[in-house]
């Protein structure tokens, strides 16, 4: 029997009273959404025992009494499909049987086709203007379709449904006037008992009324319309003119069908007339199973999909793998045939799926993207005022409920969306468009007005749980035994653990919440954890004081470190809001430096002693003429640095005192090294009866020295002192730094040099021991031998000791080796000229006059052989007295005393008190030009004060070349007498290798006189002080405090608003011998 679908319960009229289904849409025919209770929290997935035995039975019910062909893809075999929904539903076997027994004996539900007719096109024109007025009759032929046969095979009928089905059973649409397209869009069901032996009718008519042939006439367009005219002249009054018809047998049908048919003509005067849009549904009414009956049929399949989703999802977990949302064939055939059969428009399949699986998305674990869909298929289809209040406060409780979770997961996404698993930020980031999506649809917005921004909700949680995963954290690493070292070791832990995440946030998680959401997660996070952190190390440094022991330091240190760390991470100041409460965190560890400091030198002397006494003194390789230890302490030098670097302390006054110290430390290891690699040289020759293995050892620690010097000359570039001078530029006086990191540098390497000099002589007083040998053998050779025979052997010997020099000392050490045998050689004059060759060379290079200058006019008359020499003044000298001043007067002598015998020196006279005098005196000198012009002859000024019962103390030297004076360069016009202006130099005896060479010509009385001269000269000298202003006291630093040769005393005060002037004694001696 044919039901409107609009009055489910009345019996259907007669053919021409039927009441026709009205236009509307086929997924607003459909039962009612479930009347439930408001739920605030999602239900569990799992049912009832009675629950899930109904369930089961209706399910049952649908796969038994399956209609029409299967879908592509779809599981053909019902066997198959009741497999899968006993192993789906955890049915025994024999419970299974049971159950398909009771459902087997159940009565059949009512078959029903909806049929709906949508629109036509291409049909024929019959009425006289060309277009028709068509509507349609159809119906369900029963009791016809024979085996193998075809309705289309049979001979066409005129009128199909008015024959062959009851007046009844025939539907009729609505008539659509003048038009070749008509639209219906009406939705009839038609029943049937059996699909084996049915088939679907449609007829299409267009409707003729009764009109008058002058009304034909006024609508006639062109001559196919008065042929129309003609012919229905012939045919009875009201008679409708047959338009084509689609004949269909229902079981050739799918479950659901959408197509276009072609209309079948009458007869083949015109096969073309046109297609009919048609779409079919095979549904049930009147099903025998209990939860048919007492259920909705919605709720019904919102429980069948959250079982077989639960089942699906619970067998990918088995095997290992993530549900991807892909249903398995048997559970996408089940669930199309229950919608189906239900007759389920897509909105309540949408519906259903999204409750189900926003429910099911709680309690287990599958992509968050299974919910798009049905977000976008409930969003397509809404319709405001749709649904009644209990149906749109459970949508709205869904809402709620997934967005709860949704934050609570986000709150979490630390632990939830860890970064050890690969799919972790896709999972994230799937999450956060599920919710983007979810609050962007217009259901959400009207029936969840007053949810805040997601964004601000978002940012919310973030912020919530960033710091409980910090106070889970902080738990994590809480000590198990109380000390300040393990709270320490807690605390290191903790801050390792927030650089880490900070990273993770700043190189992944950040982008995923900018890109979802527009929310900048890092800052957020970095400002979040680094006022708890900050809080934690002030009161945990707070705790330590200032009596920081090694092992405290130690953990102090990697403290700092991770802190720096922490701060390097921090955000643009367009991203940072307020202030940072790690912006000084520095300050609180200004008790643990000098732990540092002392740590960082005794971890490296321990390793040069270390590398000394393993180090057999051989040369690393061919190319490579060092020993072991020189890596090793080059590999000290470059940690020292490293530690330097790591510290770097932000505050430019500190940070200078510290590199200071660095330096210091550093040449104190290279001189330590020294001293130590020598001894070693000493323990490994002395029971060495070759002494060209000890000569080869010696030419290794020479080696070791000459690459330790090297790496000396790199520490300014190692510990950015040109980036530190940029720093302490507004703080220090200018050329303090250079007076002082570059002074202990030079005097390093001074000290280094000098030992390598000591080094080298050593080699070639050996080589003297052995020509000398062969000297003494040349005086006993016999006349008779040739001279060239003679000196044969002392050629050989020197060959071979030179080449062998060549082949063990770098290229620098052996240079000096020939340098200092040519010294050997030179003669005691030929020295002294060589000398002061050097101080006229460091006179030129020196350019600071910092033990002040003296300004000289000197002029040389070839014709008078007279050197003329105006001392006009001094400046800038230092007061050497104890009243703050100095006594000065320059002494005047040419140099050396050996061109000049016959000149004695020359004096000025004594200025009281005045630290720039004005001398204005004129001395001559009567000598030939000669000598001025040999190389080394020179003018030597000499500065000194005045001592009445001392002796007098020293001011400087200037050395004048006389090479260079006017007249002597050829320029002999007295008018054009240049001033010369000459900074003052120190001596330095000990480290000047000429002055050594002839203290050790001890039957030189000429050589002893020189030394002895330059000596007396030395000892007039004082120790220069080296000043700028620095803050000890915020350090702690007392005296002594930065090593024993590193004093500092406060010259002044603290005045408010200025620095104190601090002077620093340079604890180095003359030349570098010691430190």
């Amino acid at each position: 029997m044919a039901t409107p679908l609009s009055h489910p319960q009345q019996r259907p009229p007669l053919l021409r009273q039927a009441i026709k289904i009205r236009r509307r849409r086929v997924k607003d025919l459909q039962d009612p959404l479930p009347q439930t209770a408001p739920e605030i929290q999602p239900p569990s997935h799992h049912f009832s025992p009675e629950q899930r035995a109904l369930l089961y039975e209706d399910t049952l019910y649908t796969v038994l009494h399956r209609l029409g062909q299967p879908e592509p893809n779809h599981v053909t075999e019902a066997s198959e499909l009741l497999r899968y929904l006993q192993e789906a539903f955890h049915v025994e076997p024999e419970e299974h049987q049971q159950a398909l027994q009771r459902v087997r004996e159940l009565e059949k539900p009512t078959f029903c086709l909806k049929a709906t007719v949508k629109q036509a096109k291409g049909i024929l024109g019959k009425d006289v203007s060309g277009f028709s007025d068509p509507y349609c009759l159809l119906g369900i032929e029963q009791g016809v379709g024979a085996p193998g046969g075809s309705p289309g095979s049979r001979r066409r009928q005129k009128a199909v449904v008015k024959h062959t089905i009851p007046e009844e059973q025939t539907h009729r649409t609505q008539v659509v006037t003048q038009t070749l397209n008509p639209v219906w869009d009406e939705t009839f069901i038609l029943e049937f008992e059996d699909i084996t032996n049915s088939s679907f009718h449609l007829d299409m008519w267009d409707l003729d009324t009764v009109e008058s042939v002058r009304q034909k006439l006024g609508e006639l367009t062109d001559l196919h319309g008065l042929r129309r005219i003609f012919k229905e002249a012939r045919k009875d009054k009201g008679q409708d003119d047959f338009l084509g018809n689609v004949v269909l047998r229902l079981q050739d049908l799918r479950c659901r069908e959408d197509q276009w048919y072609p209309l079948e003509p009458r007869t083949e005067t015109y096969p073309d007339r046109g297609q009919c849009h048609l779409q079919f549904q095979l549904i049930h009414k009147r099903r025998a199973t209990l939860a048919s009956r007492s259920q909705p049929s919605y709720t019904v399949h919102l429980h069948l999909l959250q079982q077989l989703v639960s089942h699906e999802v619970t067998q990918h977990q088995a095997g290992s793998t993530s549900w991807d949302g892909s249903l398995s064939p048997q559970a996408a055939t089940v669930l199309f045939l229950h919608a189906t059969q239900k007759d389920l428009s897509d909105f309540h399949q949408s519906m259903a799926q999204w409750l189900a699986y926003s429910r099911l998305n709680q309690s287990l674990e599958f992509p968050s993207s299974c919910l798009l869909h049905p977000i976008t298929s409930i969003e397509y289809q809404w319709i405001q005022g749709r649904l009644k209040a209990e149906q749109e406060e459970e949508l709205a409780a869904s809402f709620s409920s997934l967005l709860a979770y949704g934050l609570s997961l986000i709150q979490r996404f630390r632990s939830i969306f860890p970064l050890s698993v690969s799919d972790s930020p896709a999972r994230l980031q799937s999450l956060l468009r599920v919710l983007v999506q979810m609050c962007k649809m217009k259901a959400f917005g009207e029936l969840c007005p007053n949810t805040a921004p997601l964004p601000q909700l978002v940012a919310e949680a973030l912020q919530t749980g960033t710091t409980e995963w910090f106070h889970l954290k902080q738990q994590h690493h809480q000590p198990m035994m109380q000390g300040m070292l393990e709270a320490g070791k807690a605390l290191l832990g903790l801050v390792q653990d927030i650089v880490g995440d900070l990273h993770q946030c700043q190189r992944t998680w950040d982008k995923i919440f900018h890109n979802t959401l527009k929310i900048h997660l890092f800052p957020m996070a970095f400002r979040e954890l680094q006022w708890l952190v900050a809080k934690r190390v002030q009161d945990h440094t707070t705790a330590v004081g200032d009596a920081v022991s090694p092992e405290m330091g130690e953990s102090l240190f990697q403290l700092y470190i991770s802190l720096k760390e922490l701060c390097q991470l921090r955000p643009s100041s367009s991203e940072r809001d307020g202030v940072m409460a790690l912006e000084s965190f520095h300050r609180w560890f200004q008790p643990a430096i000098p732990s540092w400091l002392q740590k960082t030198y005794s971890v490296a002397l321990a390793r040069v002693q270390r590398a000394v006494q393993m180090d057999e003194l051989v040369p690393l390789g061919e190319l490579t003429k060092h020993s072991t230890s020189a890596v090793d302490l080059s590999t000290c030098f470059a940690q020292i640095s490293h530690t330097a670097r790591q510290l770097d302390w932000p505050d430019p006054e500190e940070a200078f005192m510290i590199t200071v110290k660095f330096v210091e430390d550093t040449c104190r290891l290279a001189l330590v090294y020294c001293s130590l690699i020598k001894a070693r040289a000493r323990e490994l020759s002395s029971g060495q009866k070759d002494q060209a293995q000890a000569a080869n050892m010696l030419c290794v620690v020479v080696n070791d020295m000459e690459q330790l010097r090297l790496v000396i000359g790199k520490l300014p570039a190692q510990l950015a002192w040109e980036a530190l001078e940029q720093r302490v530029g507004a703080v220090l006086e200018q050329g303090q730094l250079q007076n002082t990191l570059h002074a202990q540098l030079q005097s390093a390497l001074a000290g280094l040099g000098h030992e390598i000099r000591t080094g080298v002589h050593t080699l070639a007083e050996q080589l003297e021991v052995g020509i000398a040998k062969h000297i003494q053998k040349l005086v006993g050779v016999r006349e008779s031998v040739l001279p060239e025979d003679a000196i044969l052997p002392l050629m050989k010997f020197l060959e071979v000791e030179l080449c062998y020099m060549n082949t063990n000392l770098v290229q620098e050490n052996f240079s000096a080796l020939q340098r200092d045998l040519e010294l050997q050689a030179a003669s005691s004059r030929e020295l002294i000229r060589r000398y002061f060759c050097g101080r006229i060379q460091q006179q030129a290079e020196t350019i600071s006059e910092e033990l002040g200058a003296v300004t000289v006019k000197a002029s040389y008359r070839t014709s008078e052989q007279k050197l003329r020499v105006e001392l006009l003044s001094a400046s800038s000298l230092l007061p050497l007295d104890s009243n703050g001043s100095s006594d000065p007067f320059v002494q005047l002598t040419l140099e050396p005393r050996h061109e000049f015998p016959e000149l004695a020196a020359r004096e000025t006279q004594k200025h009281k008190k005045d630290l720039h005098p004005l001398f204005d005196e004129t001395f001559e000198f009567l000598v030939p030009d000669e000598p001025c012009r040999k190389p080394g002859a020179c003018l030597l000024l000499t500065v000194l004060d005045y001592d009445t019962l001392g002796a007098d103390d020293l001011e400087g030297e200037a050395f004048l070349p006389l090479c260079e004076v006017h007249g002597l360069s050829g320029s002999e016009e007295p008018g054009e007498v240049p001033q010369t202006r000459l900074p003052l130099t120190y001596p330095a005896p000990n480290g000047d290798p000429i002055l050594q060479l002839l203290e050790g010509r001890k039957g030189d009385r000429e050589a002893q006189v020189f030394v002895r001269l330059r000596r007396q000269r030395a000892k007039q000298g004082i120790r220069p002080f080296i000043s700028w202003p620095f803050l000890f006291q915020p350090l702690g630093w007392g005296p002594g405090s930065l090593g024993a040769g590193l004093q500092a005393q406060s010259l002044l005060g603290k005045g408010q608003g200025t620095l104190p002037k601090m002077r620093l004694q340079l604890p180095w001696g003359e030349g570098g011998d010691h430190y």
